[in-house]
């Protein structure tokens, strides 16, 4: 076997485990990311805006680490983990519009 197709089966091998990981990590990101989201709006209503600016500096600079992270691992990971992230964001927005 040439070393490309070993690279290539490798590749293909690999990529339900990085769809899998990418997918929990982009879920436990998002949920993480989209619930500090409002703690973030109640320091910038109560005025607290040093603690708003750093917990909003923490929030996007974790998101950057990760998304990085994922892209390193491959375009499978980074996809999974941006559907993740996405599916987080409607399961916060589903939870907030029904306690409202």
């Amino acid at each position: 076997m040439a070393m490309i197709e070993i690279l290539i089966s490798f590749a293909t091998a690999a990529a339900p485990l990085a769809a899998l990981i990418g997918f929990a990590a982009g879920l436990a990101l998002g949920l993480l990311h989209f619930l500090t989201l409002k703690r973030n709006t109640e320091f910038f209503a109560q005025g607290r805006f040093g603690r708003a600016f750093l917990l909003q500096l923490v929030r996007f600079g974790l998101l950057i680490v990760v998304m990085v992270v994922m892209a390193k691992i491959g375009a499978v990971a980074l996809l999974a983990g941006l559907s993740g992230l996405l599916l987080s964001r409607a399961l916060i927005l589903k939870r907030e519009r029904r306690a409202s």
